[in-house]
């Protein structure tokens, strides 16, 4: 199962890095809403409102910092 597994996890990450690789970080993200949505930081700023909340820190939108 171990190998099977990797192979799987490989197949369902390998078109997102490759977006990364291909656009940048900030193209990747613009055009990729599920992407941007797995970011949680960005520039020392917290992009996840629910983490802001529960640990009373400050939240900015990830379209704030583009």
């Amino acid at each position: 199962m171990p190998r099977t597994s990797t192979f799987a996890l490989g197949n369902a990450t390998l078109p997102y890095v490759m977006r990364l690789a291909n656009q940048g970080f900030i193209e990747a993200v613009r055009n990729d809403r599920a992407l941007a949505g797995g970011v949680q930081t960005y520039r020392h700023r917290l992009t996840c409102a629910p983490v802001a909340e529960t640990f009373g820190m400050d939240y900015v939108p990830l379209a704030n910092l583009q």
